[in-house]
């Protein structure tokens, strides 16, 4: 299979997956206003999500060890943009949070495949900028849902803006099916599937373990600012929906593709130095990001908090391909499909899932700025977890 059509239509179900997560943050206030919810409902329906999500992704990575993953691409992609319509329908805080738990189901299903699938079609030292480029979907995508849901949350309300959102990947799932083959799943005969003891390595493997532990505090740092930045705005600096919702798009835009590339670029340049460039790239990343996050929420100046939390993504997007890169070296291909399936229920049980309740209960108590300045101290269980992942790995 030519790897340009296989990257491009997972680059583009990649972005989609991202504006369907991130357009719901950016209606927050609307949602807030419309279904009188309090902050910790506004976490939930993240959390929810999230929840779903990492609980079905070791159940599909078992089956995408065993089957072609183009099947699996065009069905999830499917699933998960009817869930998101169903999150235009819903009238009540119950239906919406029903919805966008089904989106974890679909989007499960993408993910756990997407990267190990490209990263096969990829020699090693081009490996950590081929999944450079395509993690550019998750700052590109997140800044087009923070865009379209200000927008069209702004003039039409934010059903509109599910309904946006919900529709092209429907398009993108018949591709997948039609254009897409996978060689390395057309012809598994059962005595090749990987048994239950392939998979228990993956728990006897300690760099493994300690990576998808540090990438589970980058997570929760980035699913909690994802979360409440915009409102973050709008409450501090009086900012409204739609132009909260576009000063962060552009800012993860801008600096999250960045991040990503300047990341994917440095691990694979350190390689030829030391066996260590991934955790080396990680760990930077995650300890640059704290200074800048801090003052991002100190300063009493707009333009200065943007510009710092600027930074901070540039920064805190640096560990995004070499982690992916370090976890295709870590693990052998008949499994690779369940070990990024472990990797992102980690992440997501410990990250993501919980950081915007945790945030909007802790906002609820002493205030956003306050939430947000405790959620970055995870960063610093994050590099203890690298140090400890470089120091587990050989070579």
């Amino acid at each position: 299979m030519n790897a340009k059509k296989l990257f491009w239509i997972l680059f583009l179900l990649n972005l989609l997956n991202y504006i369907d997560r991130q357009v719901l943050y950016s209606v927050f206030p609307l949602l807030q206003q419309d279904l009188k919810l309090t902050d910790l409902q506004l976490g939930s329906l993240a959390s929810a999500f999230m929840l779903v999500y990492m609980c079905c992704a070791p159940f599909i990575g078992f089956w995408a060890d065993r089957a072609p993953r183009q099947k699996l691409v065009s069905a999830s992609a499917f699933v998960w943009s009817a869930a998101t319509l169903l999150c235009a329908a819903a009238g009540n805080y119950a239906g919406l949070l029903a919805a966008r738990s089904f989106i974890g189901v679909g989007e499960a299903g993408f993910t756990t495949v997407a990267q190990p699938f490209l990263a096969e079609y990829y020699p090693a030292k081009k490996r950590a900028t081929a999944l450079a480029l395509f993690g550019l979907a998750l700052p590109l995508g997140s800044a087009l849902g923070y865009f379209l849901g200000g927008f069209a949350g702004e003039y039409w309300g934010w059903k509109t803006a599910f309904i946006l959102a919900g529709i092209p990947a429907f398009f993108l799932a018949f591709l997948a099916a039609t254009q897409l083959t996978d060689s390395a799943r057309q012809h598994v005969s059962p005595a090749k599937r990987p048994s239950l003891s392939k998979y228990l390595t993956l728990f006897s493997n300690k760099a493994f373990l300690w990576i998808c532990l540090a990438h589970a505090m980058i997570t929760f740092v980035q699913g909690g600012l994802s979360a409440w930045m915009p409102t973050y705005f709008h409450r501090y600096f009086n900012l409204d929906v739609s132009r909260a919702g576009l000063v962060f798009g552009v800012i993860v835009i801008l600096c999250g593709a960045a991040g990503t590339l300047l990341g994917g670029k440095t691990a694979d340049r350190l390689l030829d130095k030391t066996p260590k460039a991934y955790y080396l790239t990680i760990f930077c990343g995650i300890l640059l990001t704290l200074p800048f996050a801090w003052l991002a929420l100190h300063t009493q100046n707009a333009v200065w908090s943007a510009i710092c939390i600027g930074a901070a993504v540039i920064c805190i997007f640096l560990p995004m391909a070499p982690i992916a890169a370090a976890l295709v070296a870590l693990t052998e291909e008949p499994v690779r499909g369940m070990a990024f399936a472990a990797d992102i229920f980690i992440i997501h049980a410990l990250g993501d899932a919980v950081s915007p309740m945790i945030i909007g209960r802790a906002s609820d108590a002493w205030g956003l700025k306050t939430a947000l300045l405790l959620a970055c101290s995870a960063l610093l269980l994050g590099m203890f977890f690298t140090r400890q992942a470089a120091r587990s790995a050989r070579g």
